[in-house]
């Protein structure tokens, strides 16, 4: 993981263009360990200016400024982390990890992006471990499970590295990263080929569209759970609608209330999603878990500020 230097006169001062492309995986590592592109931007941010406050002589004497950086970086979000549980304690509903687009999609910065943008959600690897379902079982954990089992798990950090961030020991940080893939195991649902998670998306799309409450509830669980972001930003139910019939009524509910809505199918943390649209500005942006041949989570994020790379940055 570590990175290199060019080579110089005497021990070489750390390329710059070395040091900027540890950016791009330490955004997606603390993507992963915020569930926020903003706070991971910060955190990224956090770590080079304490690189670059280091003197020129500091800088020469780090063997590997990439793990210099991670363990940095890993240890501010540690600690963004464990304030993030008192800040969410006062959050008005439920927190939901913020929803990211397609890179084709991704609208607070460049669509084609290229590896030199600036915007992190339009340099984060969407795979299996940004997955929404994925990104809320990493709420249940403590801090120090979350960074553990995110470093060896999905980034493959050796746990003699890990415990350098975490200030455990290896063996610690091994039974920390035991405890977080256990959590993951129980919660995993079978994984549905993503053709059929499109077109399972699609026929609830068009069902709500036509205000077709029987077949909204055969598309849904009978216990499946639908949790709504609005951060008290905006109106949306403060507790988790539970059961599919009490989610297609409250979903032919809001059709009523909002007539003009439309809703487009689009890629929600690398799966098919909704994005719900109101004169054209992104409202509302629905991530889906699927059992089977139903849905049985629905998340919908509704905060105007996790919908910053929909909708350009535009509040709503």
């Amino acid at each position: 993981m570590g990175a290199t230097s060019e080579p110089g006169h005497g021990r070489p001062e750390p390329h710059l263009t070395v040091i900027v492309g540890e950016r791009r995986r330490l955004i997606n590592l603390a993507y992963r360990l915020l569930g926020s592109s903003a706070e991971a931007e910060d955190a990224v941010q956090e770590a080079y200016t304490r690189w670059f406050a280091l003197s020129r002589q500091q800088q020469e004497a780090v063997a590997s400024p990439g793990a210099w950086l991670t363990t940095v970086a890993g240890r501010i979000c540690l600690d963004v982390l464990g304030s993030a549980r008192s800040r969410r304690e006062r959050y008005v509903g439920p927190w939901i990890p913020e929803p990211l687009p397609d890179r084709t999609e991704w609208i607070g910065g460049s669509a084609s992006g290229g590896a030199e943008s600036a915007d992190p959600a339009d340099q984060i690897v969407l795979d299996e471990s940004v997955d929404m379902a994925f990104l809320v079982v990493l709420e249940s954990m403590t801090p120090a499970e979350r960074v553990a089992f995110i470093l060896h798990d999905v980034f493959r950090y050796p746990f003699a590295e890990v415990a350098a961030i975490v200030s455990r020991t290896p063996a610690a940080c091994r039974q920390l990263a035991t405890s977080g893939r256990r959590r993951v195991r129980a919660a995993r649902t079978p994984a549905v080929p993503a053709a059929g998670q499109a077109g399972l998306v699609r026929r609830f799309k068009e069902a709500w569209e036509a205000r077709d409450i029987e077949a909204l509830v055969g598309l849904l669980d009978p216990d499946a759970t639908m949790t709504a972001d609005g951060g008290g930003l905006v109106g949306t139910v403060l507790r988790p609608v539970e059961g599919g019939r009490g989610i297609a009524q409250y979903l032919i509910h809001i059709a009523a209330k909002a007539p003009g809505l439309t809703l487009l199918e689009r890629t929600v943390n690398g799966r098919p999603g909704l994005v719900a649209q109101h004169t054209g500005v992104p409202v509302t942006v629905a991530a889906f878990d699927i059992t089977g041949e139903r849905v049985s989570r629905i998340w919908a994020v509704r905060n105007p500020e996790k919908l910053r790379a929909w909708t350009g940055g535009a509040q709503t």
